[in-house]
C-alpha cells in the first residue's frame, strides 16, 4: 500500500459540518468544524430540516478550507471517508453524497464510516497507536453506548441507554431550568459553583450486573424536586444531577472492563469533554488500568476522526461502492 496515505474526512451527522485532512490515520493536517449551535439554540435542540439545509449551504466551503489549510489538492487525496451512520438522515446525506462525488471524480476509494466507531478512534489521532481490545464508552447528546472493541469494525455492544442519552438529559434539564443550550457546558459550569454539594437524588439502577444506562428517571426526579422546592439553589440542584449522571457512566465502564479483564478504557463523544467526568474516571482508576480520552476538540463531532478510522478501513481493504447509503441507526 502506498505510504503515506492522505485522506479527506467529511462529517455531517447532526449539527456540525466538518472536513479534515489526515495523513496515515494519525497526523491531522487540517480539521475544520462549522457549528450550528446558534441556529438551533432557540429550539433547545437540533431541528433536522434546519440542520440539513445548513450542511448543504456550508459543505463545499468547509471542504475547500480543509484542503487549503492542509496544503493539498483533490489530486493528492488517496481516499475519502464520510459518516454514513447513525444520525439524522437528511444531514448524513450531505457528507456522504459529497464524498461519493469526490470518490467518483478522482477515482479514489470511498469509506462509509460508523460515526460511533469514529468517535472511539479520536484519541488515537494524538500520538498513540490503538491497541485492541479495549472497552469503549461513547457518550454524547444522541448516544450513550458501551462497547467491547476488538478491532477495526469489530465492536460488540455491551450496554446502551434504554431511554435518554446522557447529553440529552443535560439538554432537557438545562431547558427546564432556563440555563441555555447546549446544556452540558452550562450545567458543568454552574455545578462547579455549588457550595453545599449535597446529592439529594437517588443512585440510578444500582443492581449488580446491570449494563444498561437510563436517564429519564433522574430527569424526572430533578423536575419534581424543583417543583416541590421552588427556592432551591440552582447550582446545588445541577451539582446533584450531574453527580448521578456521571456516576453511572463511571460505574458501568469500569464494571465492564474488569468483568472482561480489559485494562484499556476509551471514553469519547461530546460528554467526554466534561471535566467532572474526567475527574471521576481517574479517581476510580486502579493501578494497571488506563483511561484514554481525546482532547476536548476531538470529543465533539469532527471529521479528523472520520478520516482517521477511514484510513484503518482502507488499510484493511474494506472500502465501499457508490451504492452505499445512509442509516439513521448504527
Amino acid at each position: 500500500m502506498k505510504d503515506p496515505l492522505i485522506g479527506l474526512g467529511l462529517e455531517s451527522s447532526c449539527d456540525e459540518t466538518a472536513a479534515a485532512v489526515v495523513r496515515n490515520g494519525r497526523e491531522i493536517l487540517s480539521n475544520i468544524i462549522s457549528s450550528q449551535v446558534d441556529l438551533h439554540r432557540e429550539y433547545y435542540g437540533v431541528v433536522p430540516e434546519i440542520a440539513s439545509r445548513a450542511h448543504l449551504e456550508t459543505i463545499n466551503l468547509i471542504i475547500d478550507r480543509a484542503l487549503h489549510e492542509a496544503g493539498v489538492r483533490f489530486g493528492d487525496l488517496d481516499y475519502v471517508a464520510a459518516t454514513s451512520r447513525p444520525g439524522l438522515v437528511g444531514s448524513l446525506l450531505i457528507a456522504l453524497q459529497s464524498a461519493k462525488v469526490i470518490s467518483y471524480a478522482m477515482g479514489i476509494p470511498l469509506v462509509a464510516v460508523n460515526h460511533l466507531e469514529a468517535h472511539l478512534y479520536a484519541p488515537f489521532l494524538e500520538g498513540r497507536e490503538p491497541v485492541y481490545p479495549f472497552i469503549g464508552l461513547l457518550v454524547s447528546g444522541g448516544n450513550t453506548v458501551l462497547y467491547h472493541v476488538r478491532g477495526v469494525g469489530d465492536l460488540e455492544v455491551i450496554g446502551r441507554t434504554v431511554d435518554d442519552a446522557a447529553g440529552e438529559a443535560y439538554d432537557k434539564i438545562a431547558k427546564y431550568m432556563n440555563l441555555g443550550y447546549p446544556g452540558g457546558p452550562a450545567i458543568e459550569k454552574l455545578a462547579r459553583t455549588a457550595k453545599g454539594r449535597n446529592v439529594v437524588f437517588p443512585k440510578i439502577l444500582p443492581e449488580p450486573g446491570d449494563v444498561r444506562f437510563s436517564y429519564s428517571g433522574i430527569k424526572t426526579a430533578v423536575i419534581n424536586y424543583l417543583r416541590e422546592n421552588p427556592g432551591a439553589e440552582p447550582a446545588e440542584v445541577v451539582f446533584g444531577f450531574q453527580e448521578r449522571i456521571l456516576e453511572l457512566l463511571t460505574r458501568r465502564v469500569f464494571a465492564a472492563a474488569r468483568a472482561r479483564g480489559t485494562a484499556s478504557i476509551v471514553v469519547a463523544g461530546g460528554v467526554a469533554a466534561n471535566g467532572r467526568l474526567r475527574e471521576m474516571l481517574f479517581e476510580e482508576k486502579r493501578p494497571g488500568e488506563e483511561i484514554i480520552i481525546p482532547s476536548p476538540i476531538l470529543c465533539t463531532d469532527n471529521a479528523a476522526m472520520v478520516a482517521g478510522i477511514g484510513y484503518r478501513h482502507v488499510e484493511a481493504g474494506r472500502v465501499d461502492d457508490l451504492a452505499v447509503d445512509v442509516q439513521a441507526r448504527a
